[in-house]
């Protein structure tokens, strides 16, 4: 499986590495090394998320969690895709991304 970035989640990984930088940036090195890395078991265990039971089909629309941040993916089985939707801090609200 290839994993495939939108362009809201790359903005959603630069926001929160931003974030935590401001006060340690050895802290956001080590959250984003962690958050690659989870995102990148996905090749092999496509299905290792959490299903999102209000997505239109919630097999599909999975929620990773790393850590306290959440990775929302969608699965493409017929192009071999994973698609990184977004990526979120536990404490904000998935509603507001």
């Amino acid at each position: 499986m290839k994993i495939i970035y939108t362009p809201e989640a790359i903005s959603d990984l630069q926001r929160l590495r931003n974030f935590i930088e401001q006060n340690n940036p050895i802290a956001a090195q080590a959250v984003a090394k962690r958050l690659l890395t989870g995102i990148n078991n996905l090749k092999k265990f496509p299905r290792m998320g959490i299903e999102v039971t209000r997505a239109p089909d919630p097999d599909l629309i999975r929620d990773l969690i790393l850590d306290n941040y959440t990775t929302r993916y969608l699965i493409d089985e017929k192009q071999s895709q994973i698609h990184i939707l977004r990526v979120w801090h536990h404490k904000e609200d998935d509603g507001d991304l």
